[in-house]
């Protein structure tokens, strides 16, 4: 079974795979701590479902609606306040 260290203070825990999985991943892992190449590995899956996300929304978009959006977004952060001071008083 595979220990992935879940932090300093935490210990650790056995994630089950089948050992195949286990063997690609060991290769691709090389030398790097089993918990910081799996944090690696999820961060650069977060980062392309984010891009890939994003690509599809601009594909659906055009660019008025980008424009609006934009404008829109500018609006709001120009009139918010915290605390309840600023912008009108709706």
């Amino acid at each position: 079974m595979t220990k992935i260290s879940t932090g300093k203070d935490e210990g650790y825990v056995t994630i089950s795979v089948p050992p195949r999985v286990k063997r690609a991943l060991q290769r691709a892992k090389g030398n790097r701590e089993w918990g910081e190449y799996l944090m690696e590995l999820y961060r650069e899956n977060l980062k392309l479902r984010k891009r890939k996300a994003y690509e599809e929304l601009r594909s659906l978009l055009t660019p008025e609606d980008i424009g609006g959006i934009e404008a829109s977004s500018k609006e709001f952060r120009g009139s918010f306040r915290i605390g309840g001071h600023g912008g009108d008083s709706r």
